[in-house]
Formats: C-alpha cells, sequence, structure tokens
C-alpha cells in the first residue's frame, strides 16, 4: 500500500529568516496582517514561509522572479522566512510569526489536529515526488538496513513518517528515540551529505536535492517513494494559509494563489530559466548557489501541480498513526480549494474538485 510524503543550503535547525521586503506598503501593515477586518486598500504584510529545497520550486521562483510580488500589488508587503523542516514552520505559524507557508503534508495533518481543525487551510498544491532513500551501495534490502542509522530531516516531518512506516511494512521497528531495528536520526538536511560521506549515517530519506547529492557521493536509490503510490503521485508540498490571516485577508489570499498557479505555470513553461532562478535563490539564503547541474539531475524525478492531492495525505495520516506519531484525526475542513478553482478558471484550466 502507498507510503506518505515528504526536504539545500546550510541550515540550521532553527528557521533562518531570508526576510524580502517586497512591493510599497506603508510599515504599519504588519500588525493588519495578523487580524482585524480589514479591506482590499488597506496595507498589508504577508508573511510566507517555504524551504530551499527544489520540492518547493514554485515557492523560490515566485519570490525570486517577483511573481508574488506582482500578483500581490503595491499594498501588499511580502515576508519571507525559510525553514529546514515542517514542525519548524507549522510552530512559527502557531506563534503568529508566519502568515502562509509550503509545507508538507504530515506537518499540515499536525497543525490542523493540534488546533483541532481550526489554525489552518490547504488553499493549493505545489509539488509531487522528489523523494528517496538513498543507501550505501552494499546496502541491497530492507534486511540490510537492520542495525544501521538513517537520517530524516526531523521527527514527524514527512520524510521521518514515510521511512518508519516503510521499515514497519518491511517488517523492521523504529522508536520516537532512535532505537528499534533500524535507527532513525533526525538532522538537518544540511548535515545529511557531510554525515553520510563520514559513515555517522548509512543512508538518509529525504527530498531533492539531498537525494541526488547523496547518489553523486556514491549512494544508491534503494526506494523511489514514487513507486509506492498509485499512479507515482503523492503531495510533497502544499500551501496553506493561517485561518485566522485567510479570514482577515481573503483577497490578500486569493492573490497569492494567483501567484502559486503563475509561479507552477512558469516552473512547467520554462525550466531552464526557473532552475537558475533556484539556484541563484539558493545562493542567497547560503551563501552558495546551489549546481544548476543539480539541479538538472533532479528535476526529472518531480512534478509541479497545483492539484494537493489530497487522497495521499490521508494516507499519509493513516501511516502516521500506524507508526505511533499522531493519533487519528478528522479532516474535515482542512481544505479550501475556493481560492486555487478561481485562480484556475481565470486561466482556462480545469478545476479541482474538492476532497
Amino acid at each position: 500500500m502507498p507510503l506518505p510524503l515528504r526536504r539545500l543550503g546550510n541550515l540550521a535547525a532553527v528557521a533562518i529568516v531570508a526576510a524580502a521586503t517586497l512591493g510599497t506598503a506603508a510599515a504599519c501593515g504588519g500588525d493588519d496582517a495578523s487580524g482585524g477586518s480589514g479591506t482590499a486598500s488597506d496595507p498589508v504584510t504577508l508573511r510566507l514561509g517555504y524551504f530551499p529545497n527544489i520540492t518547493h520550486a514554485p515557492a523560490i521562483v515566485g519570490v525570486e522572479k517577483g511573481i508574488f510580488a506582482d500578483k500581490l500589488g503595491t499594498g501588499v508587503t511580502l515576508e519571507t522566512k525559510t525553514f529546514n523542516a515542517g514542525p519548524e514552520a507549522v510552530e512559527a505559524v502557531f506563534s503568529g510569526a508566519l502568515d502562509a507557508t509550503y509545507i508538507g503534508p504530515n506537518p499540515t495533518v499536525n497543525a490542523h489536529s493540534k488546533s483541532k481543525g481550526e489554525a489552518v487551510r490547504v488553499v493549493s498544491g505545489a509539488a509531487s515526488g522528489g523523494v528517496a532513500l538513498v543507501v550505501k551501495a552494499e546496502i541491497t534490502s530492507a534486511e540490510g538496513l537492520r542495525g544501521k542509522k538513517i537520517a530524516t530531516p526531523q521527527l514527524g516531518n514527512t520524510q521521518d513518517v514515510a521511512v518508519r512506516y516503510w521499515l514497519k511494512e518491511k517488517g523492521l521497528t523504529t522508536t520516537k528515540e532512535g532505537g528499534g531495528d533500524v535507527k532513525i536520526v533526525p538532522q538537518a538536511n544540511s548535515q545529511t551529505l557531510e554525515t553520510f560521506r563520514s559513515g555517522a549515517i548509512d543512508g538518509a530519506w529525504v527530498p531533492e536535492p539531498f537525494v541526488s547529492q547523496l547518489v553523486n557521493a556514491g549512494g544508491k536509490v534503494l526506494v523511489d517513494e514514487r513507486d509506492l503510490w498509485p499512479g507515482g503521485k503523492f503531495v510533497i508540498t502544499n500551501l496553506i494559509v493561517s485561518t485566522k490571516f485567510l479570514e482577515a485577508h481573503p483577497e490578500v489570499v486569493q492573490k497569492l494563489v494567483d501567484g502559486q498557479v503563475a509561479a507552477n505555470d512558469f516552473v512547467n513553461t520554462k525550466p531552464d530559466e526557473a532552475q537558475q532562478a533556484i539556484s541563484t535563490h539558493i545562493g542567497k539564503i547560503t551563501g552558495k548557489p546551489l549546481d544548476v547541474k543539480l539541479i538538472k539531475q533532479a528535476w526529472t524525478t518531480l512534478e509541479f501541480t497545483d492539484d494537493p492531492i489530497a487522497s495521499s495525505l490521508k494516507a499519509g495520516l493513516d501511516h502516521a498513526v500506524a507508526v505511533g506519531l499522531t493519533e487519528p484525526v478528522d479532516l474535515a475542513g482542512l481544505y479550501d480549494l475556493s481560492y486555487l478553482n478561481t485562480a484556475l478558471k481565470a486561466q482556462g484550466q480545469t478545476e479541482v474538485p474538492l476532497p
């Protein structure tokens, strides 16, 4: 049965702020963004999170190419923050430091669950695929992982759930504390290549471009996650918005989703330009541009889609329950695709049915 969903740069375990102020809104917009009724003419600050990963290509391209700024207009100031993994971004939303974020499915479910369905809404998809388990060349099977150490981006994130569930299906145990038949070692993606080369870990279940980096360092793909899903499709990145922000500024959310659709169109129709933009933007965040050749290597494993593939999120929740990382959750009310379908309809594209 299918398995769940799923992270460049020298990022620490805490969120790295890559704040960029775009537009010409007044400085008082930050206060207005957190609540209040507001009107379309009021200045607003939108605080948007994303990860400097290829799986977040629409977000990166949307920021770097000014697509979001164009769609949001001069009445909205865009501030951006980058994160290593989903749980960090969720905490930023809960603390009121973030209004919207690109994020994986399992942290999305956790945010919905912890807030009893009140805190966030999924307003669009962004990407599918781009995740694999890469291991040392001598490991040829799941059984070969017994007693080994496998890295994931963070305890409870999408890839962490994925590897634990896959191992469970293969009859191998894991624990939250790093015990069991296979030792799971949550660590920042920026550390994984170094720890793999040093022998501190034997493999990692990670998103691109870390998959390609590990392969180029002598690893091999033991599991391509696309092979575990119907049609090879599963949500790796979707866009969520704080319910509080959505209720206060629905017109800004519509503009944000318009920007997401436009960014995905750019990524899909101008891949060479998008790949260069990703390299450049990651360089601004980490101090070192990502090799475009590496981006091209990873590109073929990804599909950039506005469809949030809700069925795979539900399956990911079931997997998280099965490995003891969460309790069963009622997903009613999690999705609000009205903004997405308005944007798609305006572009003459097929609307996404409600899950």
